[in-house]
């Protein structure tokens, strides 16, 4: 049952960390519009669409890999032990997102900036595209920045980790993606209003404890297997 849920519990993450993508993900929105060639500002939605199907691109082709790698250690060396403990894992990770969606805790700071090291070489890339002559222009830029060091991203692939394969890690994070772009197309131009909701307290607080909720729900149906 819990893992016919996985693919949901990223959805999930991408749709409640709203307003963590409006911090995290603010100023690309701002450089996004600069780059927009003036006389094809009217083609607004073309290019924001273009990016985040590149940004989703590449959470699919990173939980492809994280699902191949795992699935593959599982055959080899984990067997089902070691995916159960990876799917408490998992379970663990969701809480830590939950607090830190709601600002109770901010200890997965510290796996974002983990991921600073190589984000440091790979964002340069993504000035090779601008600014945009086309459309299609905005898709490799959306695909640099979806290597972004981000802690919903880094708790979605720990389900990619315990899908099954390549094909299940993949589906995993375009998942994810599905559920984050409601607010990045907010951030890219619709109401003010929107944004201010999706950042309020209240809703940070009451997406961090859904969170929570099924990270707890994952882990009490796990825990009884390790015994």
């Amino acid at each position: 049952m819990t893992s016919q849920l996985d693919p949901w519990a990223a959805l999930l993450i991408g749709l409640l960390g709203a307003g963590h993508c409006i911090a995290m993900c603010g100023g690309v929105a701002a450089a996004f519009s600069m780059a927009l060639p003036r006389e094809q500002r009217g083609w607004h939605w073309l290019y924001l669409l273009s990016y985040n199907a590149g940004r989703i691109l590449s959470y699919a082709l990173a939980g492809a890999l994280v699902g191949g790698v795992f699935a593959s250690l599982a055959d080899v060396s984990l067997g089902r032990q070691g995916l159960t403990l990876l799917r408490l894992l998992a379970g663990v990770m969701m809480i830590l997102l939950g607090l830190y969606l709601a600002r109770w805790w901010f200890g997965l700071l510290r796996l974002e900036r983990l991921g600073n090291h190589l984000w440091r070489h790979i964002k340069p890339l993504a000035g090779r595209f601008l600014p945009f002559r086309h459309p299609l222009a905005a898709l490799p830029f959306g695909m640099v920045w979806g290597w972004l060091p981000c802690g919903l991203v880094y708790s979605a692939l720990t389900w990619s980790a315990v899908s099954g394969g390549m094909t299940q890690g993949a589906l995993v994070m375009a998942l994810f993606g599905l559920g984050t772009l409601p607010t990045l197309l907010a951030l890219g131009g619709l109401a003010g209003q929107l944004r201010h909701w999706l950042n309020h307290p209240r809703f940070r607080q009451a997406s961090g404890i859904l969170l929570i909720l099924y990270g707890l729900f994952t882990v009490t149906q796990v825990l009884p297997l390790l015994y």
